[in-house]
């Protein structure tokens, strides 16, 4: 039987980084009852964006981090948009260039993820936010 589900769930960010929200999602994945689907996670903000990145060594993220610290600096003086700080337009940018959203396979009721693979929140603000993730499943269901 083809069935939908959606949830949503929000946390505080610490500022600039990554956070991970595979285990969240999972749970949500497995309260949908869904089997066999699609998983659909959507971050509701501009200032954040959403990423499926390597979940075994922290360094990989530090790596990201610097390579946009470098790719989208903040303070250049061709930003005009700054009513926020000067990580308002470079936070944008950065948005832009990852993701809002994701699609993940639903198998045997689990997110089918790769073995090093974890979806997170990237946080392009330095100051700490309320992130809000919209989760829908669709799929079969038993």
């Amino acid at each position: 039987m083809l069935a939908a589900y959606s949830a949503e769930f929000t946390f505080q960010t610490q500022g600039k980084g990554t956070y991970e929200v595979t285990q969240k999602i999972g749970e949500i994945v497995r309260a949908s009852k869904i089997q066999t689907g699609l998983a659909t996670v959507f971050i509701q903000h501009t200032g954040a964006s959403l990423i499926i990145f390597e979940n075994a060594d922290v360094t990989a993220r530090a790596d990201l981090e610097a390579f946009f610290q470098r790719l989208v600096p903040e303070g250049a003086a061709y930003f005009s948009h700054t009513l926020e700080g000067p990580d308002d337009m470079p936070s944008h940018i950065r948005t832009v260039l990852t993701r809002s959203s994701e699609s993940i396979p639903v198998r045997r009721g689990e997110l089918g993820l790769g073995t090093w693979q974890g979806i997170f929140v990237y946080e392009h603000r330095r100051t700490p936010h309320h992130r809000s993730v919209a989760v829908s499943v669709i799929g079969d269901c038993p």
